[in-house]
């Protein structure tokens, strides 16, 4: 049934427990919250559009590290570029793999990496070339524009939060600043709703403007999530949403608030075009019963994926 609240969640316990939380409150009464209260915080990559074969900024890193090997030969012979050039990424996604498992013996290696695509340069220039790339590239196996890829049952949940007086805000291990060039088109939310794991930058007096350095100051992951959004926001949210171990923390920060609610988004639809796995979510799956968490399930709950598709 085509509901004109949420139209593409099916009918059935999560999309009642989802549109009855937010009843509560909304509505004046003994659940009710004031709208600056209403604090809402997503995970992005699995959470708001997909996060297989690749994170979106993991494929705007593997461009400029082709790039960056093209232009100087000699980082051919070293991680992680030596895998862009065969177009094998395996080291990179293991690396990832290992990183979810609590083994980070080679994330300084991939955050070097990721730190000299702009080493020295100004967050303008930087926030054009993701810019660009955004507009340009398509995902690998969906053929579809970025933009085209986020989830249309979660685009429906934050425009209609948003018209709850909710403030929807997006807290991810991705980059900061690489969401906030895409937030606002995307998914409605401005740039300064943004959080997200964040690089060394400084004042430049002869550029006149911010320039980032030589490390990255922030990972925004697991347990920093609920320390960032306090940091951030100064307040604790009252729903979030994720999809991954990373944001547990996160959803237990929302969920234990006075009529909290986490969400947990699992990826076990094997008919359409999302590609279901547990890897890297499995710690969080077993602990929402016991934490009552709201498991969304992408073949159960939501009736279509993705903007003007079935």
């Amino acid at each position: 049934m085509n509901h004109p609240v949420l139209p593409s969640w099916r009918d059935g316990r999560t999309r009642t427990a989802l549109l009855r939380f937010v009843e509560e409150v909304t509505t004046p009464g003994e659940d009710f919250l004031e709208p600056p209260d209403r604090v809402a915080v997503f995970d992005n990559d699995g959470t708001l559009w997909p996060e297989r074969p690749m994170p979106v900024q993991l494929h705007y890193l593997t461009e400029r590290w082709r790039q960056m090997a093209q232009a100087d030969p000699a980082l051919a012979d070293h991680e992680p570029y030596a895998s862009v050039l065969a177009g094998d990424p395996s080291w990179i996604a293991s690396v990832i793999a290992d990183h979810y498992a609590g083994d980070d013996t080679r994330l300084p290696v991939l955050a070097e990496a990721v730190i000299a695509t702009q080493r020295g340069l100004d967050t303008d220039t930087v926030a054009d070339m993701m810019r660009d790339f955004v507009r340009t590239a398509q995902h690998p196996v969906l053929r579809r524009a970025y933009a085209a890829c986020a989830y249309q049952p979660m685009l429906e949940l934050l425009s209609y939060l948003r018209e709850r007086e909710f403030s929807t805000v997006i807290v991810s291990g991705g980059g900061r600043d690489f969401m906030r060039v895409i937030a606002a088109e995307v998914y409605g939310v401005r740039p300064e709703q943004v959080i997200g794991s964040t690089a060394d930058a400084s004042w430049s007096v002869t550029q006149r403007t911010v320039v980032y350095g030589d490390a990255i100051r922030v990972l925004d992951d697991g347990p920093e999530k609920p320390v960032q959004i306090w940091s951030r926001l100064g307040r604790r949210p009252v729903l979030a949403c994720g999809n991954s171990n990373g944001d547990m923390e996160m959803l237990t920060y929302a969920s234990s608030a006075r009529h909290g609610l986490g969400l947990l988004i699992h990826h076990d639809d094997e008919t359409r075009d999302d590609v279901p796995y547990d890897a890297g979510a499995e710690r969080a799956l077993a602990e929402a019963g016991r934490h009552a968490w709201l498991t969304v399930s992408v073949r159960n709950d939501w009736a279509r994926l993705y903007p003007d598709a079935p």
